[in-house]
């Protein structure tokens, strides 16, 4: 398995509840084999299968970018410095 996420199938279905027209695609993504994303698109096949090659490519963008950063955050603390008298009175 070359990507975590891959296109398992994509074909005709009938529209979803309260989908309107025709022409609706049905596809399957699965991740790393085990897990899968189901979902339906409107539209030609050839818009369809570019529309969901694109979901998959930015999802294994954000998986393997997601990998590759540093998990570490390195915070710098500062002394606040306060001032006694500032001018100001909090009247409760």
């Amino acid at each position: 398995m070359g990507q975590p996420y891959e296109i398992v199938s994509l074909r005709r279905a009938e529209p979803p509840p309260r989908g309107k027209g025709s022409n609706w695609y049905s596809y399957v993504i699965a991740f790393e084999g085990t897990n899968n994303i189901h979902g339906c698109r409107q539209g030609g096949l050839k818009a369809v299968t570019r529309t969901v090659e694109e979901i998959v490519a930015q999802l294994n963008e954000r998986h393997l970018g997601h990998l590759s950063k540093p998990r570490r955050v390195h915070l710098v603390l500062t002394k606040k410095t306060h001032k006694a008298n500032s001018g100001f009175w909090n009247i409760w």
